[in-house]
């Protein structure tokens, strides 16, 4: 069975860091686009950052580039979203997703709440 699993979110203050852990079990996520996500109250869900598996390059939103890190460590098959500077507008569930061609799997979140 396919899963995604979230750890690592949680309240701090705006200036602060987190960093998000996806792990997976089921699939090697050496084999899928792995990316960060994240939702905040009344909005859509919206990328935050992506590892393509194929290249290893690097795609992030505007408003967390050179804020936010993604990586993965393929042995302990896991991603990982470094987030500093962190900022309210930062609030929101992170979601952790795999994606290859028709195969598309969502993590069931995990709330950052930054504070003012």
């Amino acid at each position: 069975q396919v899963q995604l699993e979230e750890s690592g979110g949680g309240l701090v203050q705006a200036g602060g860091s987190l960093r998000l852990t996806c792990t997976a079990s089921g699939l090697r996520i050496s084999s899928y686009n792995m990316a960060w996500f994240r939702q905040a109250p009344g909005k859509e869900r919206e990328l935050v950052a992506r590892i393509v598996w194929a290249s290893n390059s690097l795609d992030y939103a505007d408003s967390v580039l050179g804020r936010f890190i993604i990586s993965r460590d393929n042995a302990k098959n896991a991603v990982y979203l470094q987030m500093t500077s962190l900022k309210p507008e930062d609030t929101a569930v992170y979601y952790c997703n795999a994606k290859y061609l028709s195969f598309d799997r969502w993590g069931q979140g995990t709330q950052v709440t930054v504070s003012s």
